[in-house]
């Protein structure tokens, strides 16, 4: 059933103000994908926080216009489905990944990070990413290492005499 002017208007709005939210958009190709893929697919993103949307290629480049995402303009053709990530720019990417293989028929078209058209190649590349939460406490284990080794180095004499004292009270307490 074709949508009337006024919803395909709330539609393009819609996709403009997430896509104004969003940290990555990942255009696919859902050609031969049946029903219960498709609703596996959506559980998935739900539960991830990840925006999906399949939506017409002139309604979608409305939409993505003004947006980080107007550098998709040039790959949607054909059947696509939107992924928008809202919160991490890696975890559309971690989603989709478990979906992709000789089995789905779901394929990546490409992706745009900070309004930069990336090759379907790198979908892999971003999944492997750390989240904001991982690297934050990578870096704060790199920072934490230099101190914990000084402090390991400082105490290491009294650590040292205090084992000599014990090791001599045991040797006269043998005797």
């Amino acid at each position: 059933m074709p949508l009337k002017l006024k919803e395909k208007k709330d539609l393009v709005e819609d996709l403009r103000q997430v896509a104004g939210r969003a940290q990555a958009a990942i255009a696919l190709e859902y050609r031969g994908m049946d029903a219960g893929q498709m609703t596996g697919l959506r559980q998935a993103a739900r539960s991830q926080g990840v925006y999906l949307r399949v939506v017409r290629n002139t309604l979608a480049r409305r939409a993505l216009q003004d947006t980080d995402f107007a550098c998709l303009d040039e790959i949607l053709s054909g059947p696509v489905l939107l992924a928008l990530a809202l919160r991490d720019p890696a975890e559309a990417a971690r989603m989709l990944r478990g979906f992709l293989g000789e089995d789905r028929p779901l394929k990546v078209r490409g992706l745009a990070i900070g309004r930069k058209l990336l090759p379907a190649s790198d979908l892999v590349r971003l999944a492997d990413l750390p989240s904001a939460g991982e690297a934050v406490a990578r870096l704060l284990g790199v920072l934490q290492a230099p101190m914990g080794k000084l402090v390991g180095t400082l105490a290491a004499p009294t650590v040292k005499l205090v084992r000599t004292l014990a090791a001599v009270r045991d040797q006269k307490a043998a005797v």
